[in-house]
């Protein structure tokens, strides 16, 4: 994971998959991410089959809060982009679904009006996968039922019940499931996301894509090497849901370490987030936690088949890796930053184009993630998880000393000064 890219200032450095070696992500996915030839179009790929994967994992859930509420493996994802960056990789996702859905219906079109879209989340039994490539299908269709869309998806990404009435009849949806990729420009996010205060944001991930994809003869390659790839893994993973369909509810569990690591992290994160955004920001980084944690459950149920998954022999839980955490925890954390230019664009500009927006210093938030008192090992560990190499850590450690922001106590031990930190 250690990997030096000094084309742009790591400040500026939101990309995903480029912090992730091939052999540490699942082998159902693995081989489709070679399909993707510049970062930006990994990052899309990756986030697109994991919101696809987690749409075909029936039965399994994780409990979260003082509650101990239920939640799913649903993730609903926006890349936000311009045209020519590449977002047409998104759509191997949809083809991830299609032998599912061929066997169980979970396909949800995106042109769709509200009572045509409840009456097929409804009769899929609150299950279902929206995937649309171009987001003016979506706004464009819903623009006279926003409200109830906007609604429906809120609630969907909480699994709340989900109410349609009429004079002469009264439905509902108890515990939906929704998972959903749409891709499409700012304008069109826009649409379905009006506002911060709207509830919508913190649930809907937002995945900015800034880069201008340049032309490439790998452009000009077989659909038939894209479907030879894609086939064993869209078997791999109906098979993966069948499994599931059949059992018992299974319910997911990090480790102990593993929710204390995530409480604490966000925790720390919280007080340099909210100084440099603003009160308005708060949702996003309480419900990460919850993103975090769905992306480790699918990343867990994906490594092979569940009665082949380590699990606790008393309640026949799924344990999170360690890896698999890891894993999560970066993306959640560069996931974060691209929620941060979209709230700086809904909040900061009108216009309908992608804007740029000043990224968040990725510097000051390591520091504010450190104790007071850490060793060099904290340091690289907490660098690691923002996707941050390791000399990167260190230069930056040499910064603070130089700044006065920390001072070295002894070998490899060094400690924050309150003022400065």
């Amino acid at each position: 994971m250690e990997k030096n890219v000094s084309s742009l200032p790591v400040e500026n450095d939101l990309h995903i998959a480029k912090h992730l070696e091939p052999e540490q992500l699942p082998a159902l996915i693995r081989p489709l991410m070679n399909l993707a030839q510049s970062d930006a179009e990994k990052d899309m790929l990756l986030l697109s089959l994991l919101t696809a994967a987690g749409a075909c994992m029936p039965n399994l859930y994780f409990r979260y809060g003082i509650a101990g509420k239920r939640y799913y493996p649903n993730l609903q994802l926006f890349i936000v982009g311009s045209a020519a960056c590449g977002k047409g990789i998104a759509n191997l996702a949809l083809e991830l679904v299609r032998p599912v859905h061929d066997q169980a219906p979970l396909i949800i079109p995106g042109d769709s009006t509200y009572p045509a879209f409840y009456q097929a989340l409804a009769r899929q039994g609150g299950h279902g996968y929206i995937h649309e490539s171009e987001g003016s299908v979506i706004t464009d269709i819903w623009r006279s039922s926003t409200a109830n869309y906007n609604t429906a998806l809120r609630k969907a990404a909480e699994h709340e019940p989900i109410s349609r009435a009429r004079c002469k009849a009264h439905s509902v949806i108890e515990d939906p499931q929704l998972s959903m990729v749409l891709t499409g420009t700012f304008s069109q996010y826009r649409a379905l996301v009006p506002s911060i205060e709207n509830g919508y944001f913190s649930r809907l991930l937002t995945l900015i894509v800034s880069d201008v994809h340049p032309f490439s003869a790998g452009y000009v390659q077989s659909a038939e090497h894209s479907r030879d790839v894609l086939r064993p893994a869209a078997e791999h993973l109906y098979r993966l849901y069948e499994h599931l369909f059949f059992s018992e509810p299974r319910e997911f569990r990090l480790t102990a370490e593993q929710r204390d690591r995530l409480g604490h992290h966000l925790q720390s994160a919280y007080p340099t987030l909210i100084r440099l955004l603003g009160e308005d920001f708060h949702s996003v980084i309480l419900r990460m936690a919850v993103h975090i944690e769905r992306i480790a459950m699918i990343l867990s149920a994906m490594r092979s088949r569940m009665s082949e998954c380590y699990s606790d022999a008393m309640n026949k839980a799924l344990i999170c890796s360690d890896g698999d955490y890891q894993i999560a925890e970066l993306i959640g954390n560069k996931l974060i930053l691209h929620m941060a230019q979209a709230y700086q664009m809904i909040k900061g500009t009108e216009e309908l184009s992608l804007p740029t927006v000043k990224p968040l210093d990725q510097k000051q938030i390591l520091l504010s993630l450190l104790p007071e008192e850490f060793e060099s090992k904290q340091l690289i560990d907490e660098a690691k998880a923002q996707g941050i190499s390791r000399r990167t850590a260190f230069n930056w450690s040499e910064e603070w000393q130089e700044l006065g922001s920390i001072v070295k106590i002894r070998h490899g031990v060094f400690r924050k000064l309150l003022a400065s930190a």
